[in-house]
């Protein structure tokens, strides 16, 4: 069977938190990185028109929270019951409403709009969320859902870099238990490799 192919753009993005995934199960994947120049002719091929997909063994799938999970289960980290399942998909879900605000703001074309955008984002949406995603890292030994490692922080850990590039700001400077996850997650054998091979990109 060969290798899973994650196509996607030359960004950490939503690719980022896959990636993760797969480097934490020891799912080798080839790493398919297309220009904007190819995007055109890609498109019409992609199951609704957006990346990230996965091409499992000539089967494409798209969705990177759906794809993450797949593979989370498959290296025990997507939750010993229903109920953490449930916990960890709500994670995924908070952390991602706070994603859209900030990419929201940052394809915005107006700039007046997204002078406003930001100024909500710095003063109320980035405190609102990462207070109390700090807070549930604090109240869960460390991690996101009951003191173990499970998808979501990997998940939130991928997407952190990119979202701090957006925001202009570093989301994890003033949560110090969100910031000591992220920490621990580079840490991890498998995520410290990825890291350190992966292209250079600014997210």
């Amino acid at each position: 069977m060969a290798p899973p192919k994650l196509t996607y753009f030359p960004i950490r993005g939503l690719g980022e938190p896959i990636r993760f995934v797969l480097s934490y199960a020891n799912e080798k994947f080839i790493d398919d990185r297309i220009t904007t120049e190819d995007w055109p002719k890609i498109k019409p091929t992609t199951p609704f028109g957006k990346l990230p997909i996965l091409d499992i063994d000539g089967k494409i799938v798209n969705q990177t929270a759906a794809i993450c999970r797949y593979y989370a289960k498959k290296a025990g980290i997507a939750g010993k019951d229903d109920w953490e399942a449930l916990l960890i998909d709500a994670t995924v879900g908070t952390f991602d409403d706070m994603r859209m605000a900030i990419s929201g703001y940052h394809t915005d074309p107006n700039e007046e709009s997204k002078a406003r955008k930001y100024d909500i984002l710095i003063k109320e949406t980035i405190p609102f969320y990462m207070g109390r995603l700090d807070r549930q890292v604090e109240e869960n030994g460390g991690f996101f859902v009951n003191g173990k490692l499970s998808w979501a922080d990997l998940w939130v850990v991928a997407l952190l870099g990119t979202l701090s590039y957006f925001a202009k700001i570093d989301l994890v400077e003033d949560y110090p238990n969100v910031r000591a996850l992220k920490d621990k997650v580079l840490s991890i054998p498998q995520i410290k490799a990825w890291v350190a091979k992966r292209p250079m990109t600014d997210y």
